[in-house]
C-alpha cells in the first residue's frame, strides 16, 4: 500500500493540474483571479515556518474543487509551500482513507510534515457551506419523483454559480482551513 509520501512524489503540481482541467477551469481561474490571500493573521507566516506538504485528492468535475483549490492554491502560493494533485478515481485507495460520513467527497487537503508523516487535514466544505448545501438539498423533489434529476441538475448549477461569484463564500472556506490547519501544526 502507497504511503501519502508516496502518492505526493507521484502528484502533479496544482499549476498543472489546474492547466490541464477540461472542466470548470474557467470558474476555477475566476476564484484564483479573485482571491487575495489576507496577510495580517499571521496563518502565512505560521505556514512559512511549518513548511508542509500539501497533497490534494481531487477532481475537475467537482464545484467543491473549483471553489477550495484555488483558495488553497493561493495560500500556499503565499507560504511557498508545495501543493500537489491526485485524482480521486484514478486510484481510490487514497480517497477510502479519509471518508466524509462513508463516503468519497472531495476535495480533500491532506497536510505532509518533512519526514512525510500526515499532520492535518482539512475539506471537502467549510460548515457554513455544508449547511447551505444540506438546506438547499432539502428543497428537492424525492428521489423517485421524475422531476428529481433536472431539480438537482438546477441546483448544482446554482450552488456553483454562488461558488464563484459570492466572495462570502470563499471566505468561509479560507477561514475554516486556516482553524483547522492552524490548531493541526501548533
Amino acid at each position: 500500500m502507497k504511503t501519502e509520501q508516496q502518492y505526493f512524489n507521484d502528484a502533479i503540481s496544482i499549476q498543472q493540474y489546474m492547466e490541464n482541467m477540461t472542466t470548470l477551469k474557467e470558474e476555477s481561474f475566476r476564484i484564483y483571479d479573485g482571491f487575495e490571500v489576507p496577510l495580517n493573521d499571521g496563518f502565512v507566516e505560521l505556514l512559512k515556518d511549518k513548511q508542509p506538504k500539501i497533497l490534494t485528492i481531487t477532481e475537475d468535475w467537482c464545484g467543491d474543487a473549483m471553489l477550495n483549490n484555488p483558495i488553497i492554491r493561493r495560500v500556499a502560493e503565499a507560504a511557498g509551500l508545495e501543493m500537489r494533485t491526485v485524482l480521486r478515481d484514478a486510484d481510490t485507495d487514497l480517497i477510502d482513507r479519509y471518508l466524509t460520513n462513508g463516503g468519497r467527497a472531495i476535495p480533500v487537503y491532506i497536510l505532509l510534515d518533512d519526514a512525510g508523516q500526515v499532520v492535518g487535514k482539512w475539506g471537502p466544505r467549510a460548515p457554513e457551506l455544508q449547511e447551505l448545501v444540506v438546506s438547499k438539498r432539502a428543497t428537492l423533489p424525492d428521489k423517485e419523483d421524475p422531476t428529481f434529476e433536472d431539480a438537482q441538475k438546477a441546483l448544482y448549477a446554482e450552488i456553483r454559480e454562488e461558488n464563484i461569484t459570492n466572495k462570502s463564500y470563499w471566505t468561509f472556506v479560507y477561514e475554516n482551513f486556516k482553524k483547522q490547519i492552524t490548531a493541526a501544526l501548533q
